[in-house]
């Protein structure tokens, strides 16, 4: 089954036996996510080893993503685990209390949250299904009125409606978890609640420190889920090798009617900035506790791949869900029928567009060409996968074989959409090289007697940056 869009699922407690996995990575994993949230050091090096192993059997390789708790914007504990809150209850928050919460109010994981509101602010708390209105704040305490109630049990996130907590992107915990995550090599590190560029470079900085000694350098994805995030959006996305629209806290801050507008503009933007994009939060929901999505959810998977997304992301569905591994194959096949949908509008995409780089010219050449000549594939010898991801930026219904010596990149790689990233030695000789790979194409039954592609490459082979030659191809 061919597909273009790339799929992320949450390893959890119904996803981590070593069988089911491979099943998983067989059905259409491509990124594995380790939540940094939940376990500790050793929990995420052991899931890591698991991922590997299970990827070894199955004959692929797919990349990990270590995604960052960030900072903890949380009520504490409740005496009873959870309280139920009526309208029109008075309700303090107070980052001064140790005892367990009750009925009249609880303490704060987040201790500057007096400092960051004042009274008229609405805070919404449990994704959005609590709403408080502040009616004072006195010293470390919030005095508010419940305006939408419920139950609310321990640690449920806060958020304030229209943003403006003042949190760090980056806590203590995010970097040991970052220390941890190069120990492993992740792929990718995704970093949540980012307010501007800067945050994103420190934790690049971060990132490269502690991954020095590995001769490792990780993506970075900034998961846009802070409404101080929109504005400032084009500098967060250039200082990124990649973007999240995460949904969920991004919606509560921002109202759920922002954000599919939101969610097409990020994608548009993404992919106009040759970055990466991942659409996420309660994609395939129902199927946590359902064997069969809703239509609902159908058409939110179908509609991310029609505007463009990378890859579609699983979190709760195959963490905890009962249904891991039919949640896959669901999403795999939406992802199928959309795609068939698809306008390729290759011309259009090139009006007006000038490029200064001889490598990105190459690598729009050999789509252009490819496109035209109804090519079978597309393939691009490549060292840092910088040619496949500017071709990955167009829409075209021919897939791209991105051959690669480094085991790094060929992960990285697994992330880009429409590209199928394969481990081929290519510092040899060039025309050992192309050999090789039309070789490696054939025993793949890629390619077949009669059949045209495009190849791209550099000389002298193995720089990086170095494409430089378009040949098309008839097998022989």
């Amino acid at each position: 089954m061919r597909r273009a869009t790339k799929i992320v699922a949450t390893l959890g407690p119904a996803s981590s036996d070593p069988a089911l996995l491979e099943q998983m990575i067989r059905a259409g994993v491509n990124v594995v996510r380790l939540n940094f949230s939940h376990g500790v050091a050793q929990d995420h090096i052991d899931r890591a080893r698991l991922v590997r192993e299970a990827a070894q059997r199955a004959g692929r390789e797919v990349a990990i993503m270590a995604d960052l708790q960030g900072p903890k914007i949380r009520v504490g504990k409740f005496a009873e685990g959870k309280v139920m809150l009526v309208p029109g209850a008075k309700f303090v928050l107070d980052a001064s209390r140790s005892a367990p919460g009750d009925l009249s109010g609880v303490g704060l994981d987040y201790k500057e949250l007096p400092r960051d509101v004042k009274a008229g602010d609405s805070l919404l708390l449990n994704d959005g299904l609590i709403v408080l209105t502040v009616d004072a704040v006195k010293g470390e305490q919030v005095h508010t009125t419940v305006k939408l109630g419920g139950e609310l049990s321990n640690n449920k996130g806060i958020n304030k409606q229209g943003g403006g907590l003042t949190a760090p992107a980056l806590t203590a915990k995010d970097m040991d978890d970052i220390r941890t995550a190069m120990r492993f090599q992740a792929d990718y590190v995704a970093v949540s609640f980012p307010k501007s560029a800067t945050d994103m470079e420190l934790a690049r900085q971060l990132c490269n420190v502690a991954a020095a000694d590995f001769g490792h350098k990780p993506g970075l994805i900034a998961k846009i889920e802070r409404a101080e995030a929109i504005p400032r959006l084009e500098e967060i996305l250039l200082a990124s090798d990649g973007i999240m629209v995460a949904r969920g806290d991004l919606a509560v801050e921002v109202g759920n009617a922002t954000v599919p507008a939101l969610q097409k503009r990020m994608i548009r933007l993404a992919r106009e900035h040759d970055k990466v994009v991942i659409t996420a939060t309660q994609m395939m929901e129902s199927m946590i506790t359902n064997p069969v999505p809703t239509r609902a959810e159908v058409s939110d998977v179908a509609n991310a791949v029609l505007d463009g997304t990378d890859a579609v992301m699983l979190s709760a569905e195959t963490a905890a869900g009962k249904y891991p591994l039919e949640t896959i194959i669901e999403m795999a096949n939406i992802c199928v029928e959309a795609e068939k949908a698809e306008d390729v509008r290759l011309d259009a995409d090139f009006t007006g567009m000038t490029f200064g780089r001889i490598d990105q010219s190459i690598a729009m050449g050999a789509l252009f060409t490819a496109h035209h000549l109804g090519a079978k594939a597309i393939v691009a010898l490549t060292d840092s996968g910088s040619t496949p991801l500017w071709m990955s930026r167009h829409r075209i219904h021919v897939p791209i074989y991105a051959l690669t010596p480094k085991i790094a990149t060929q992960r990285k790689m697994a992330l880009y959409r429409n590209v199928r990233p394969l481990l081929m030695d290519t510092s040899v000789d060039r025309d050992t090289a192309l050999a090789d790979a039309e070789a490696h194409l054939k025993s793949r039954n890629i390619v077949q007697t009669g059949d045209v592609y495009a190849i791209t490459c550099g000389e002298p082979m193995g720089s990086p940056g170095g494409t430089n030659m378009l040949k098309v191809c008839r097998v022989g």
